[in-house]
């Protein structure tokens, strides 16, 4: 048989669009050719194919070869193709059955021994395989990633020469086995370990109850680095499906899915000088940025003012959506990016602003000019400006007394996010319009109290909103169904940034 159809993946976003790879052998003068819009890793498959194949003592046809990638309207990159083209010259050419490979999808690149090397995006390829009931074969890295995914068969192959045996039926491949899940362990980073700070602490809690942004304001060396790094450990484990999309998300960044930790909150912690491309997306064939990679996490953004202001402006649109679509001319690529965002800035310039010992020398117009690097649309979506202070020497010395774990915080806040879905399907953070209007039940004195807020203060609508929001996660916390005044004080307490300046 002259021509043979190999099922594979290309690479959408988070999509994994079939790719059927059509090898087709004629007659006429030896020729390699690859067509269905490859980019230049795919073109040059053909040099790694015919190495592979000649290395591992195949018969690489002495025709011409025509690679059909379809459909043809359709980008392809990388070095996955480079297995599917193999399996489809040996079956053209009768060295493997072609009837065997209709029920596999294969994904892999080739050295040129014939070893199989790991490609990105397998995870999201076996999503896709699962309503096709097809197995996957593909490299040993990759098939630890893919076999996160129980409803599909992988197998994994170290050299082309297992896959030919595999096909032969001479000797089968065995099913990968399935990842053990880790228990939780004991996090390294644990609350109890910063001193002090207690409001900032419950701040924290507020934010992993509600899914809440958070922004800590503070001189250097208050602790705002080493609160926000205990945030993932007081957030409840991800479920399977937030787990599962994810790690689709994380297999695409550079460094790829460690499996031990699919079940881990990601912690992203990009440096100020990131450019718009690195925090939300985008190349050429783009790639998700640091907010994608934080999807079901947490996204640390220190030093905030020192951002570049297109930077922190690229952050509006998904911090309300959760998502973020990058636009190419080929098309548009849509990533998931529902983050919780944890910012740091200091007060003013050199960061000392009221220090008792008069270390700061900013003036009143130079604090202003520091502050408006952030604009007031991205403040208007943090729901918490929490104030960092010094933390006296004495408070550093031995234990603190009642200082809790994560473990005992992570527990209030699985109850309130239990409460929270059960009430509106959603946290707190999300609810808008009548979910809003049905969950924040005010009593009486507590209308009468953030009326007179919202007059001394100048309130807008959309900080009223903020307000009710978090207001609704404390009594959530503190098992109440109505708000009442002392929630809506403590929600108050945690906008310093709405107050006037005290320069």
């Amino acid at each position: 048989m002259s021509l043979a159809v190999v099922n594979s993946r290309a690479q959408v976003g988070v999509q994994a669009p079939p790719v059927t790879v059509e090898v087709h052998l004629a007659n006429g003068l030896p020729n390699f050719s690859v067509v269905g819009l490859p980019e230049t890793a795919v073109k040059e498959s053909r040099e790694r194919v015919r190495g592979a194949l000649l290395n591992s003592n195949f018969e690489f046809p002495a025709r011409r070869i025509t690679v059909n990638l379809a459909p043809a309207d359709l980008p392809k990159e990388g070095g996955r193709f480079d297995l599917p083209i193999a399996v489809g010259i040996l079956a053209a050419s009768g060295q493997v059955p072609a009837d065997a490979l209709g029920q596999y999808e294969f994904l892999g690149e080739l050295a040129l021994t014939g070893a199989l090397r790991p490609v990105r995006g397998v995870l999201t390829a076996a999503i896709a395989c699962v309503p096709e009931r097809r197995a996957v074969i593909t490299a040993p890295a990759s098939a630890n990633e893919a076999s996160l995914i129980d409803e599909v068969t992988v197998f994994a192959a170290e050299h082309l020469l297992q896959v030919s045996a595999h096909l032969n039926g001479i000797r089968p491949l065995r099913p990968a086995a399935r990842p053990q899940l880790p228990v939780r362990s004991p996090s390294v980073l644990d609350l109890s370990d910063v001193k002090g700070q207690s409001l900032a602490k419950r701040a924290l809690e507020v934010a992993a109850a509600g899914g809440h942004n958070l922004l800590l304001i503070g001189p250097p060396g208050t602790g705002k680095s080493m609160l926000a790094a205990r945030l993932p450990g007081l957030l409840p484990r991800l479920t399977r499906d937030e787990a599962v999309e994810t790690a689709a998300v994380r297999s695409l960044g550079a460094t790829g899915l460690d499996p031990g930790a699919w079940l881990q909150r990601p912690f992203r912690r990009p440096h100020h000088s990131a450019s718009v491309a690195a925090l939300v997306g985008g190349g050429g064939n783009p790639r998700p940025g640091e907010i994608s990679l934080a999807h079901n996490g947490v996204l640390f953004m220190d030093e905030l003012p020192e951002f570049d202001r297109r930077v922190l402006e690229s952050l509006r649109e998904p911090l309300e959506s959760g998502v973020i679509h990058i636009s190419r001319a080929a098309g548009q690529v849509v990533y998931p990016a529902g983050f919780q965002l944890v910012a740091a800035m200091n007060p003013c310039r050199c960061g000392y602003l009221g220090d008792p010992g008069g270390r700061c020398a900013c003036t009143v117009e130079q604090v202003h000019k520091y502050r408006l690097r952030v604009s007031g649309p991205l403040l208007d979506r943090i729901d918490l400006h929490v104030e960092v202070p010094p933390v006296p020497v004495e408070a550093l010395h031995g234990v603190e007394p009642g200082s809790e774990s994560s473990a005992t915080v992570r527990r209030r806040v699985a109850v309130a996010r239990d409460r929270q879905v059960a009430r509106a399907g959603c946290l707190n953070h999300a609810l808008d319009g009548s979910a809003l209007a049905d969950a924040c039940a005010l009593s009486r004195d507590a209308q009468r109290f953030l009326g007179r807020v919202m007059d001394r203060l100048g309130l807008s609508a959309r900080a009223y909103h903020r307000i009710l929001r978090v207001a609704r996660t404390i009594a959530d916390l503190a098992g109440a169904g109505e708000i009442g005044a002392d929630h809506i004080g403590e929600a108050v307490g945690f906008r310093v940034l709405d107050r006037p300046p005290s320069y």
